[in-house]
């Protein structure tokens, strides 16, 4: 359903809701009141998939209470939401797909660490079915619109997780992000969408769309609720073999910032994008050492990854599903799965050998900047004009942020207000693996939000390359 909005209504903050609770003004069960009347207030315009029913929601919140030393958690009562590709014990995980459906015997990881840490779930946010797909329409439920109106289509595949905080119904949620889906739905609803370095947070518990790219990502109104959640979420799991340490803390100075030269970035003919994003770059010199750096190696990855044998990665996972039930998938999804069938061993290896080139290349850049600042999207598009065309408005969408995991890049999506016609703009900032602090703490800059890290559990403090230069 289409509706006349204006733009993200962002609702209290982690430390907002933190503080109510611990001051008495405020209390778990009086949140999860607040949290069960917004959502029903809006009734289905495709944000949630499932929620906890009302009288639990409140009995949930008032054992948080109850817990021993309530008070002190890091997330005491703090509501949130999880994509529906994550499992919660208990809860169906459906990944959009009702005949894949199955219900969830162990709550994933770092959905378990929220709750240790105080946090209440709400619920199952929707998505772009099996995560694949940026655009929000490849779901058989309710399809989900922008918060900015204008039957503007929200983002995915996390389009639950992106709306959930943009209507103030939770400060912050659990998204993923294989190929941009926890930052196009981010820039397309005004939040904040944070993609950490590969390994930081568990993806155990998480159905895979592409393995060996996978992360679990959040979705947040401030920088100060993404740290404060990533300090809970963030933690080595030997059941991921891919889980890392943190990377080291960014002890302050001046950060060395990338851009592209103007004729690499690529708007498809919007040139109130285009407006938009040059006047954000001129306000970056402010920020830090600005160095041009070329986009092309980072543009050639994220051609491999739908134009390559990735996408046949997500048949390991699914491609039992398609053999035995195709019209059970949404057709463009069974589609593009049908089209990793066609890539062989030979293919794979050759994009391999291309991509550690692209690597290569791309590495040499980071020994001249810190964060590489890019748009998030070029572009917006309808929920009729993805429908006419969903390959090619997909496509767009992911110019962006497709090489992000290839690369082993970190990424953050970051709301820069509007266009002259009243459209979302948005900035990425990247940066090589295990950097998340230091570009976070450009992000936190650049939105003008003092930056006071809740703990010190990082690696030790460390100087960025152009203070130990100097």
């Amino acid at each position: 359903m289409a509706r006349d909005a204006q733009g993200p209504s962002i609702g209290p903050s982690v430390s907002e809701v933190l503080a109510s609770h611990a001051g008495g003004t405020g209390s778990p069960t009086k949140t999860a009141t607040r949290v069960a009347d917004a959502i029903a207030a809006r009734g289905d315009d495709g944000t949630w998939l499932s929620t906890v029913p009302r009288e639990d929601l409140l009995a949930a919140a008032a054992a948080i209470e109850q817990r021993p030393g309530a008070r002190t958690l890091p997330l005491y009562g703090v509501p949130f939401g999880v994509k529906d590709s994550i499992d919660v014990e208990g809860v169906p995980t459906t990944l959009s797909c009702p005949d894949y459906s199955y219900v969830a015997t162990a709550t994933a990881p770092a959905v378990r660490r929220l709750l240790d840490a105080g946090a209440l779930y709400v619920g199952k946010t929707n998505l772009d079915q099996f995560a694949t797909g940026l655009n929000g329409t490849r779901t058989p439920y309710t399809v989900p619109r922008s918060v900015y109106g204008g039957d503007m289509i929200s983002g995915g595949s996390s389009s639950g997780s992106a709306l959930a905080v943009a209507l103030g119904q939770v400060p912050f949620a659990v998204a993923t992000d294989t190929a941009g889906s926890g930052r196009v739905p981010a820039a397309l609803n005004g939040v904040i969408g944070y993609k950490p370095s590969r390994g930081l947070i568990s993806t155990v518990g998480l159905v895979p769309a592409c393995k060996s790219l996978d992360c679990l990502s959040v979705m947040a109104g401030s920088i100060d609720d993404v740290d404060r959640v990533m300090d809970v979420m963030i933690g080595r799991d030997d059941g991921d073999p891919w889980s890392r340490d943190r990377g080291p803390r960014h002890r302050g100075g001046p950060i060395r910032v990338g851009l592209p030269p103007v004729g690499d970035l690529d708007f498809f003919g919007d040139d109130a994008m285009r407006l938009a994003h040059l006047n954000f770059r001129e306000r970056l010199a402010g920020y830090g050492d600005v160095t041009e750096v070329s986009l092309a190696p980072f543009l050639a990855a994220g051609a491999l990854l739908y134009q390559g044998p990735w996408v046949a990665e997500r048949l390991v996972e699914f491609g039992d599903f398609l053999a035995a039930r195709p019209d059970s998938i949404h057709p463009v999804v069974r589609e593009i799965l049908r089209s990793g069938q066609r890539y062989t061993a030979v293919d794979a290896f050759a994009a391999l050998q291309r991509l550690q080139e692209l690597k290569a290349e791309v590495g040499r850049l980071w020994a001249d900047v810190d964060v590489l600042v890019v748009p998030t999207i070029g572009t917006t598009f309808t929920v009729d004009e993805v429908l006419a065309k969903p390959i090619e408005c997909n496509t767009v969408l992911g110019h962006y942020t497709h090489f992000g995991n290839l690369l082993d890049l970190l990424g953050v999506a970051v709301p820069l207000g509007t266009t002259s016609d009243g459209r979302p703009c948005s900035a990425m900032l990247l940066g090589p693996a295990l950097t998340d602090d230091t570009v976070l703490e450009l992000a936190a800059t650049i939105l003008d939000e003092p930056r006071t890290r809740v703990s010190d559990a990082a690696a030790p403090l460390v100087a960025t390359a152009s203070l130990e230069k100097a």
